[in-house]
C-alpha cells in the first residue's frame, strides 16, 4: 500500500540515538552507529522521532510500505517489558540498552523556570500566569529520553517523589492552581505503584482548587515507553 512513512538520511545521521529513544513503536534501531528503520510495519507515520533528531536526518515520504501493524507493536512492547522486568538479556533488551548508550548529542533544555521541586517553588510567581503546568515524578525525566521536547517544552515544570518527599504535596499544588491563572495540567508518572501518589496529589489539587481545567495523565514504563 502507498502510505506516509519516515525515511532516514544516513549521511546526515550522527548516531546520537535520540530518534530510536523517541520512537514509541520500536521501529528504529541503531545499527553500526546509524539509525535504521528496521520494521516498516511498526512505523505509524506520526513522526514522534522527527523533532528528536538534532541534525534533521529524518523526514516523511509517501511510498509503498506494509501497513502499520498495531497488534504486532503491542506484542513487541509487552515482550520488551517482560524481558526487562525479569532481568533477561534478550535481543530486544540489548537493543534498548545499546540505543540508550549511544545518545551522546547535547539536548537543549526546555526548562523555563527555577526551582522545579514542588517543595521549593513559591505558591505565587510570575511564570505561573497563563501557564500550562507539568507535574512530574522525579524519575520520569530519566526514564524517557525525549522528556524535554515532549513534556517540559512550553510548560512550567514541578517535580516530586511521593515516596521520598515528606508530607502530602496536594495542599501546595492546590494553592498554586487556585491562586494562579493555570491553563492546563499534565501529570507524568512512572508505571510503578508508588508513583500513584503524585497522580493522586495532582488530581486532588485540581479538584480542591475549585477550577475546571483540562488535564491528562501520561504513564512512562520502566523501559522508557509511553504506555497507553
Amino acid at each position: 500500500m502507498i502510505r506516509k512513512i519516515i525515511k532516514i538520511d544516513e549521511e546526515k545521521c550522527n548516531g546520537c540515538g535520540a530518534c530510536a529513544a523517541a520512537c514509541h513503536e520500536g521501529a528504529i534501531e541503531m545499527i553500526n552507529g546509524k539509525a535504521k528503520l528496521t520494521r516498516e510495519d511498526y512505523c505509524d507515520g506520526l513522526g514522534n522521532c522527527l523533532p528528536a533528531c538534532p541534525v534533521d536526518a529524518i523526514a516523511f515520504e509517501e511510498r509503498e510500505a506494509p501497513a502499520y501493524n498495531e497488534e504486532a507493536v503491542k506484542q513487541a512492547k509487552a515482550q520488551r517489558k517482560t524481558s526487562l522486568s525479569c532481568g533477561c538479556s534478550g535481543t530486544n533488551s540489548k537493543a534498548i540498552h545499546r540505543d540508550r548508550a549511544t545518545i551522546t548529542a547535547p539536548i537543549t533544555t526546555q526548562l523555563q523556570q527555577w526551582p522545579v521541586q514542588i517543595k521549593l517553588v513559591p505558591v505565587n510567581a510570575p511564570y505561573f500566569e497563563d501557564a500550562n503546568l507539568l507535574i512530574a515524578a522525579d524519575c520520569t525525566a530519566y526514564a524517557y529520553g525525549n522528556f524535554h521536547q515532549e513534556f517540559i517544552r512550553n510548560h512550567i515544570t514541578l517535580i516530586g517523589c511521593p515516596k521520598l518527599d515528606q508530607g502530602d504535596d496536594s495542599e501546595k499544588l492546590t494553592q498554586i492552581i487556585a491562586n494562579n491563572n493555570i491553563k492546563s495540567v499534565t501529570i507524568v508518572r512512572m508505571e510503578v505503584p508508588c508513583c500513584g501518589g503524585i497522580e493522586f496529589a495532582a488530581k486532588e489539587a485540581i479538584k480542591n482548587s475549585g477550577k475546571f481545567l483540562p488535564w491528562r495523565v501520561v504513564t512512562i514504563s520502566t523501559d522508557g515507553q509511553i504506555l497507553d
